[in-house]
């Protein structure tokens, strides 16, 4: 389950496709920059704790690195060199000119109090911000980190550089430069390319069953979406379980209503016990009888173990990496239409794009003008993607990355 291993496999399966120096595939192999750095924060007993942080800056061909940084116990350095690596696949597809980073602490931030996350988050600043800023690497919110977080880091990073910076950090919160519509955004691009392709395949919403496992920040958001746009959605899960609509429902073609649903959930803390709904596992919620499968919330969810009994005709990639390489040759062989993660989410990273470029322009625009710039490169990308697909009979996975590799490997400049 190395997932920069993951990576690895899917750019040489790419590469296959491809007529591109050879060089450019070795290249394509290792970051350009990764900085690892110890982390000294007082908590607030007085003691000292030292953690570590990463930064991977994978390529910058088509523009400034660009990418999250997440707090989590689990952080290694291959996660975050796949993440990155993924991340400048995600932008190269979806054509915006920016190129992939990552970056990680090891740390589970739900042990630290608000004074040590601000100290942490500052002291990660601190180390890093020589390889940062808004003309040479833009981090964002990832796993376990926030606008706040963000915001804490823009003023460090000013603090230290001694001048205004905006578009150091994206994610922000928007009265301090962040970009309206940026909390659906990963949603909302995953809603749009769930649209292209039920045209693809001449399905109708109102007849189309969906299942999301997830219902954190993307998944709740992709919920209602699909829901707004007339999908039934009849199963969501969240870290304490699963739930979907009883048969009576199913048999009226009756999704879930998620407006309650939410209110449930913030309520409760969780989906399960929802009225009117049955209980079930997350792994059962990806093995039900519906028409797409929208996987939002960890990686490596389909594996080798459970493809086979994926039901679903298409899977939706809200989540990065939820599936392994193993796992998508079993889905292709069972007709099953992926739409990857480095499609299907990158709504999030496009309005990042956004923000910055609002940033550095010292522009504002509105939500209606964020989603009017947001559906046309998410369609655009989508039927490039599509069209590589059926060029050389390849799952959509791989022709996303054949896109994007073209576009980087047009861009790489070889030093001397």
């Amino acid at each position: 389950m190395n997932p920069f291993f993951n990576a690895m496999e899917q750019l040489d399966k790419a590469m296959g496709y491809l007529d591109v120096p050879k060089h450019v595939h070795e290249i394509l192999k290792s970051p350009d920059r990764f900085v690892e750095v110890a982390i000294p924060v007082q908590m607030d007993d007085g003691t000292v704790d030292i953690f570590i942080g990463y930064r991977s800056q994978y390529n910058n061909a088509l523009g400034v690195y660009k990418g999250g940084i997440r707090y989590h116990w689990n952080v290694t350095v291959d996660e975050v060199k796949a993440l990155s690596f993924w991340m400048m696949i995600k932008t190269a597809t979806v054509n915006i000119p920016m190129g992939g980073g990552k970056g990680g602490v090891i740390v589970n931030p739900k042990e630290l109090s608000e004074g040590e996350l601000e100290r942490l988050s500052r002291g990660y600043m601190k180390k890093m911000w020589p390889v940062l800023g808004s003309d040479k690497d833009v981090p964002a919110p990832d796993v376990y980190t926030t606008p706040q977080i963000m915001a804490w880091m823009r003023d460090e990073y000013e603090k230290i550089t001694g001048k205004e910076d905006p578009g150091v950090i994206t994610g922000k919160p928007v009265d301090q430069g962040g970009s309206e519509g940026r909390g659906a955004a990963t949603a909302q691009g995953g809603a749009y390319c769930t649209r292209e392709l039920a045209k693809k395949m001449g399905l109708t919403p109102k007849e189309t069953t969906v299942a999301i496992q997830g219902f954190g920040n993307a998944g709740s958001h992709m919920a209602r979406l699909l829901s707004e746009m007339g999908y039934l959605v009849v199963a969501v899960s969240d870290s304490r379980g699963a739930i979907t609509v009883n048969s009576d429902q199913r048999s009226m073609s009756k999704g879930i209503d998620i407006a309650a649903l939410s209110e449930h959930k913030k309520s409760t803390g969780a989906v399960a016990g929802f009225e009117n709904a049955e209980e079930i596992t997350n792994e059962e919620i990806l093995e039900l009888d519906v028409d797409i499968l929208v996987p939002a919330a960890l990686e490596n969810v389909i594996t080798a173990e459970n493809a086979s009994k994926i039901k679903a005709k298409v899977v939706v990639e809200l989540a990065n990496g939820p599936t392994t390489p193993e796992a998508d040759e079993i889905l292709k062989e069972a007709g099953v239409i992926v739409v990857p993660d480095v499609l299907a989410n990158a709504g999030g990273v496009t309005v990042s794009y956004f923000e910055w470029d609002q940033n550095v322009k010292e522009e504002k625009w509105t939500e209606e003008e964020v989603l009017a710039k947001l559906e046309p490169i998410m369609v655009t990308a989508f039927d490039e993607v599509w069209a590589t697909k059926e060029e050389h009979k390849i799952d959509m996975r791989t022709a996303a990355f054949v896109k994007a590799v073209e576009r980087v490997a047009e861009k790489l400049v070889i030093g001397y």
